[in-house]
């Protein structure tokens, strides 16, 4: 047998012993004293803990030292009844705290009894109470947090299980606490209920076996009670102090003393009031004047002695800072961080800096966040992060938008002017500086404020340089979105419908197409303005048509037909007949007999001159839909619109092209041109 379980078995053997036998008064005081200390070991380890799970053992201790506490006051009561005296140090405390008086010890034991019965046990109860409830409703969050982090890779399969141990060692504790903080309060109960019992007893057994005066029995069973009551409440107030302290510990990063100095001392201010406050005191009322004057003077001296820590402090993490900076920059393997590139950039010249800073009351990143928003909605794909940086060569007013640190487009705007626009009906003009609108460039002229309201009025459309900026990202997102879909973002998007469509996803990715695979048709889609949001019935598709064949471009038109739906919602409206151009059956056929078939995919070998003639026709088509205001939508047969697109899209992006089974039955069209050669 260890030590250790030698002397735990006596801790625990000697009170039940006790409760039986007499204790002699030598070795009632030591016990007592023992139990002093006891208390007060378990009074500082509870306040130098870093955090409760160091005392894990605690609701166990508090059983074990409420029984031998309780042992004492049983044998320190059998001997103030029977021989009326329980040992130098019930004496002591009766004479000593009490003052030899007797009214004043009463009052004193009074209100230690108080104390230890309202204040701290009744709040350490609640406090268990309390976190007890809240540890056990926050497991299942800390458990799947674990489960993340292990799926993720962050952390391995041991730390793992030694996070849900300490978890469960958590929930353990704090439910233990709530029951053990009972023992303290009943402990409590039990030792005024014993002196209760000494004082009548003691005052009985001196009058009428011991033959005393009523006044001298008093006077010692009193003080004999008092005391015996003070050494049994005062470890019982300590160790009921300790659970108050170890239930309400929130910090794990140091010991108490240390957070409660830096948290009290950490803003000089406070100090410097306080200081002056306490000085105020002491001069204007008729309080101590040097009392209160020596504690302003302490005040105010700590709060510079902290102020000039804090600014020594300053200077050192900036200077550590810039060792970092410059030992970063002399490193060789620095250069790989210059290597990334963003996925999208807008950078500013510094006359735009007051519409990206908040503190100016600029709300550019704000609108930032909304494209995001927006472009997730309207397509369903998520935008990389914005990087938002000013740049010094830039002129001052202009802004530079780059995709992947290649500029793809440019503007400039006028600070504290708003652009005017003249949707074609306005007849009257304004005076303005003239200019085009960058995103569509749409002619355009630059009015102040003053002249807002009155272009307002006769029917332009006014913009202000937040919203332009705003207008032209978001184009330019929508026109690269295929380039910036990732890998990553689709088996991103994959995951996240993985958890409702198990079935479908094992069943298509790896077995039928690879991320990849599945990367260019979203790619496909988004670069013809196809919403790629409804992906369970883009899996769908690929899964029914993949096993046929892995063509990305065949199995991009099988999708377009699935989402027919979503395509006449965007092109066609409802109840209103659509202007459209068909395409020439000859052409349709010459497209045709074109295409060439290898391992690689199709391409279209079309003699230059009918390729020439063809776009030709589809310039003069485009341009009479433009003239009567028209979006150029062209008509074709399924089997040939994807190879119409590749030769068009080159010199006409924003062509529609569209065929027969992406378009709703009720969809209602007029034909008002055709594409031949």
């Amino acid at each position: 047998m260890q030590r250790s379980d030698l002397l735990l078995g006596l801790y625990i053997l000697v009170p039940v012993i006790f409760l039986i036998i007499p204790i002699p008064t030598l070795l009632l005081d030591i016990l007592i004293l023992l139990n002093i200390s006891l208390s007060l070991i378990i009074l500082f380890t509870a306040l130098f803990s870093k955090e409760a799970l160091q005392m894990s053992a605690f609701p166990t201790l508090l059983l074990m030292t409420t029984l031998f506490r309780l042992s004492l006051n049983v044998g320190s009561t059998r001997n103030i009844l029977l021989n009326g005296y329980a040992g130098n140090v019930v004496a002591t405390f009766g004479n000593f705290v009490g003052g030899g008086n007797l009214v004043v010890g009463v009052i004193i034991f009074a209100v230690l009894i108080l104390i230890q019965m309202i204040v701290i046990n009744k709040g350490s109860e609640r406090v268990s109470e309390v976190t007890a409830r809240f540890t056990l409703d926050a497991m299942p969050g800390k458990q799947m947090a674990i489960d993340a982090d292990l799926n993720t890779g962050a952390i391995t399969d041991e730390q793992a299980k030694e996070r849900r141990q300490k978890i469960q060692d958590e929930s353990a504790f704090f439910g233990s606490m709530d029951g053990a903080s009972k023992y303290v309060k009943g402990d409590a109960t039990a030792g005024l209920v014993i002196t209760a019992i000494n004082f009548v007893g003691g005052l009985v057994l001196g009058v009428m076996m011991q033959g005393l005066d009523i006044n001298e029995a008093l006077q010692r069973y009193t003080i004999l009670t008092i005391g015996d009551g003070l050494v049994s409440q005062i470890p019982s107030l300590i160790i009921s102090l300790s659970t108050g302290i170890l239930v309400t510990k929130v910090s794990k990063e140091s010991d108490l003393g240390g957070v409660l100095v830096r948290q009290l001392f950490s803003i000089p201010k406070v100090l410097y009031i306080v200081g002056a406050t306490m000085a105020f005191l002491g001069i204007a009322t008729p309080l101590q004047t040097w009392i209160c004057l020596i504690y302003a003077i302490l005040f105010i001296v700590v709060g510079r002695v902290m102020e000039s820590s804090m600014e020594v402090q300053d200077i050192e993490e900036e200077v550590n800072a810039e060792e970092e900076t410059a030992e970063e920059i002399r490193r060789p393997e620095n250069v790989v961080s210059l290597l990334q590139v963003d996925p999208i950039e807008l950078e500013f010249g510094y006359g735009i800096i007051p519409l990206a800073d908040v503190n100016q009351g600029g709300d550019l990143l704000d609108r930032v966040v909304m494209i995001r928003r927006q472009i997730a909605l309207e397509l369903g794909c998520v935008v990389p992060m914005i990087r938002l940086r000013d740049n010094i060569q830039l002129n001052p007013n202009q802004y530079v938008i780059k995709i992947k640190g290649v500029p793809v487009s440019e503007g400039e705007i006028l600070f504290d002017h708003y652009m005017a626009m003249n949707p074609g009906y306005v007849e009257e003009e304004i005076t303005g500086i003239p200019t085009f609108e960058p995103s569509f460039h749409l002619p355009a002229i630059w009015i102040t404020e003053g002249q807002r309201e009155r272009a307002e009025s006769l029917g332009y459309t006014v913009v202000d340089p937040p919203s332009i900026i705003a207008t032209h990202l978001t184009e330019v997102i929508r026109n690269h979105l295929d380039e910036l879909l990732t890998r990553q973002d689709v088996q991103n998007l994959i995951n996240n419908i993985q958890e409702q469509n198990t079935t479908l996803i094992s069943e298509l990715v790896p077995k039928l197409l690879g991320v990849g695979e599945i990367q260019k048709v979203l790619q496909n889609l988004l670069r013809e303005g196809i919403s790629i949001r409804d992906l369970v019935t883009i899996f769908e598709t690929l899964a029914d048509n993949a096993a046929t064949t892995r063509d990305t471009d065949v199995l991009t038109e099988y999708v377009r037909q699935s989402l027919k739906r979503a395509i006449s919602n965007k092109y066609f409206p409802a109840n209103e007949m659509t202007s459209v151009v068909t395409l020439d059956p000859k052409v349709e056929q010459e497209i045709m007999n074109s295409v060439k078939q290898t391992e690689q995919g199709a391409y279209i070998n079309l003699d230059p001159d009918r390729t020439k003639g063809i776009l030709a026709s589809v310039g003069d088509e485009v341009e009479k839909m433009e003239e009567l205001g028209k979006n150029p939508i062209i008509i074709t047969s399924p089997i040939v619109r994807m190879y119409f697109k590749k030769i068009t899209e080159e010199q006409f992006k924003d062509l529609i092209v569209v065929s027969y089974n992406e378009i709703e039955n009720d969809v209602e069209l007029q034909s008002i041109g055709m594409v031949t050669v």
